[in-house]
């Protein structure tokens, strides 16, 4: 790899079939793996890098990978330790939209016994689940807690108000409209959290009565669809600040955030969208008007009638795994009289997947 050192002392990196690469002597400084700047056994920094000198230069880069600095620091790195450093970027899978197209045959899938006895079967579906936001297990134990065995496999859930696993199904006097037997809009779960759960795990018990289907939608290709056809509308959710919130007798939950997150580069990272909890603060009128307008846009998208609607019916033992960042799931309506709907749910938190995703990466 050639080296060179430009006149403001920021090293110049050539490379293969690409234009050259600049690095920052502080960027290089504060990532070196030498023992005196992160520690060897945790590789966590030692040294304050808000103290680094501001005017920092190399200002030598020899053959055997020995670099220096304006301040006396030297280190030597290790054989193509900068080509992987230029690489590295936050670990990201990549997102593949689709819309009612997508034939069941063709869903992420597997069989809860090959995921416990192959981490390469469990590393393949955790794939899949951050590609299509959505992943079906098979063969899930037909029992009250049945769902944990999943779970278990990638880390501990979350604990909410309504504690771990709970039921999902019909019941006098309901403190929810997902416990009645009506049907649900598309929407995220829980958006008056913080933070929001990142994922869902929907286990099925029963599911003979008529009725009662799953819906899923996908948020990231909604609000990309809304981005290209209605880039204002685009830009007014994902700047208007909405209030959330969920209140009984034990919890108090509010949350004010935008239906469409980004983050710094642009990119939209998260969906809210729940009609049963959403409510606007009083913006001017003309804020509101616009407000109003791009969110029945959106709603256009995201319909049960919609193209972009994905409806199925799970089955007893299996478990529906969702990202709450980017699904949108609903059910349609179902009826008690002809057999009965019994979901167990519970959920995981964002980075607690993520984790196990990364680590069976690099297994």
């Amino acid at each position: 790899m050639d080296l060179t050192i430009t006149d403001r002392g920021l090293l110049q990196v050539a490379q293969r079939g690409g234009p050259p690469v600049l690095l920052h002597p502080v960027w290089l400084r504060e990532r070196l793996p030498d023992a005196a700047v992160l520690d060897p056994r945790t590789g966590q920094r030692l040294q304050e890098a808000a103290e680094t000198p501001r005017d920092l230069r190399v200002v030598s880069a020899e053959p055997d990978g020995t670099i220096a600095f304006s301040d006396g620091f030297a280190t030597r790195l290790p054989s193509d330790w900068l080509t992987n450093a230029i690489a590295t970027c936050p670990a990201a899978g990549h997102h593949v939209h689709w819309d009612a197209t997508l034939d069941r045959g063709r869903f992420p899938a597997a069989d809860l016994a090959d995921l416990r006895a192959d981490p390469a079967a469990l590393s393949a579906l955790l794939e899949e689940l951050d590609a299509y936001g959505f992943a079906v297990v098979r063969g899930v134990p037909i029992e009250m807690d049945g769902g944990l065995a999943l779970a278990g496999l990638m880390g501990p859930i979350r604990i909410t108000n309504w504690g771990g696993m709970a039921d999902v199904k019909a019941i006098p006097n309901a403190y929810d409209l997902t416990m009645t037997p009506r049907h649900l809009e598309p929407h995220s779960d829980n958006p008056y959290r913080d933070p929001v759960p990142g994922y869902i795990l929907l286990h099925c018990l029963e599911n003979d009565a008529d009725g009662g289907d799953s819906t899923l939608v996908d948020g990231f290709h909604a609000a990309a669809i809304l981005r290209r056809d209605d880039p204002a509308g685009f830009a007014t959710l994902a700047s208007t600040d909405v209030t959330f919130r969920y209140r009984d007798d034990t919890a108090f939950l509010e949350h004010h955030a935008p239906l469409i997150a980004r983050n710094a580069a642009g990119d939209v990272v998260q969906i809210r969208y729940s009609n049963r909890t959403e409510m606007i603060g009083r913006l001017p009128i003309d804020r509101l008007d616009a407000y109003y307008a791009a969110r029945a846009a959106f709603w256009q998208l995201i319909a049960p009638a919609s193209p972009l609607t994905l409806r199925f019916r799970l089955q007893p033992g299996e478990l529906l795994m969702m990202d709450n960042y980017r699904l949108l799931h609903g059910r349609t309506g179902y009826t008690l009289a002809t057999g009965s709907r019994h979901m167990r749910q519970c959920y995981m938190d964002r980075d607690t997947v993520q984790s196990r995703r990364r680590l069976l990466q690099v297994a």
